[in-house]
């Protein structure tokens, strides 16, 4: 962290708060009463927890385990992500620990599929909080985003599996129907979460254009990333054009393409989605 922002500050304070309430609101009042488990390592240490207590005789609150794994995994990736990124996942986990521990629990829906629908959607909605201003609800994230920043793709096929282990292990400790309700609730939180936060998907831009370096410079000023230039003509009328190629952070698209307009308003580009990126590529740091 080279220097204090005090607005994005306060902006991460204001939404790790808000991410934390909704994410123990969602716990207490919907996956917790109806036996269902959360993705990443906040249903793996509900999962642990509940097995500890009805296999083992041992009380062993899952808010503990869920802040215990939180930190040691945040001490592994401390030096390889974000500073301020960590530091305020971890709020956002003491916040979510303590919240578990003394939010009254109001069971508002008793249909165990309205639970896991609406309980995943507040969940999804509290963690992309979090996520969009530059934090994150640890666990999973951290490891994710490591990943990400290291090798410029998404982690989701690990995570995924990683859920899938623990869902077919709640499945044959308390019955389908719980891993069932359990893949619902998942599906739908991850859904939000994944339409809310951009920043590991990527997009390429390719624009046409007959005022190339008012388009690059335009870009360069507000964007750091590399742009391709390529000499062309156009077929139909056989004048002389210039395509530029770069991409981009999808979140970045849209403010990449007002960019090329001002530098030339009659510019024709194309955006198109890239699935993975190799060698050189600019990631704008989390702090």
């Amino acid at each position: 962290m080279n220097r204090i922002n005090y607005k994005q500050i306060v902006m991460m304070s204001l939404a790790v708060i808000l991410s934390a309430i909704l994410q123990a609101f969602s716990l207490t009042s919907f996956s917790v009463p109806a036996g269902i488990y959360p993705s990443g390592i906040t249903g793996f240490s509900r999962l642990v927890s509940d097995i500890l207590k009805d296999f083992a005789g041992i009380s062993f609150p899952f808010f503990y385990l869920y802040l215990l794994i939180n930190v040691i995994l945040a001490i592994i990736v401390f030096k390889h992500i974000g500073k301020l990124f960590t530091i305020f996942s971890l709020i956002q986990t003491v916040l979510v620990s303590l919240l578990s521990s003394v939010m009254p629990a109001y069971q508002i829906l008793e249909d165990p599929l309205l639970v896991a629908i609406f309980g995943g959607l507040i969940n999804g909605f509290g963690v992309s909080i979090a996520l969009t201003q530059g934090a994150s609800s640890g666990g999973t994230d951290f490891l994710s985003i490591y990943y990400s920043n290291k090798f410029h793709r998404s982690m989701w096929d690990y995570v995924f599996a990683f859920n899938c282990l623990m869902i077919f292990a709640a499945g044959l400790l308390y019955g389908w129907e719980i891993a069932a309700y359990s893949i619902i609730f998942q599906y739908t939180s991850n859904l939000i979460i994944s339409k809310r936060h951009k920043r590991y998907t990527h997009q390429a831009i390719i624009i046409v254009t007959k005022r190339p370096d008012e388009v690059i410079d335009s870009i360069l000023k507000n964007v750091r990333h590399g742009i391709t230039k390529v000499e062309a003509k156009g077929a139909y009328q056989g004048d002389d054009q210039t395509m530029l190629y770069t991409v981009v952070n999808a979140f970045q698209t849209n403010e990449v393409v007002k960019y090329a307009l001002q530098g030339d308003p009659k510019a024709f580009i194309e955006t198109r989605n890239t699935l993975n990126i190799y060698g050189n590529y600019y990631q704008k740091p989390l702090d």
